[in-house]
């Protein structure tokens, strides 16, 4: 279905696909699971990240009330925070490429 989408929409249809592959049957991820899935999905982003306060204060709020639990947007909005604190979104600001 995606064939002919660009770069941008298959990226956010497959963040939409991980997520959903994860979320229980309303569509929402315990914080530990959200965690869990942010470790494994999005580590090249995260790693060198465990010293910033705001990475430790985003992980802080997933250990904390493990009854409450994230929907979709609550964790596109994770993954954007860390992507923008990430010193990986820096090494790819600096790639140049050609088309």
């Amino acid at each position: 279905a995606l064939g002919k989408s660009s770069d941008l929409e298959k990226a956010f249809a497959t963040a939409a696909l991980v997520y959903n592959n994860s979320a229980d049957p309303e569509g929402k991820l315990s914080k530990a699971e959200t965690k869990s899935l942010l470790q494994t999905q999005f580590g090249g982003f995260i790693r060198g990240q465990e010293n910033k306060p705001k990475y430790q204060e985003i992980i802080s709020a997933l250990d904390e009330e493990l009854e409450n639990k994230i929907d979709f947007e609550d964790f596109m909005i994770l993954l954007v925070s860390l992507t923008l604190m990430s010193d990986l979104l820096q090494e790819i600001k600096n790639v140049k490429t050609t088309k």
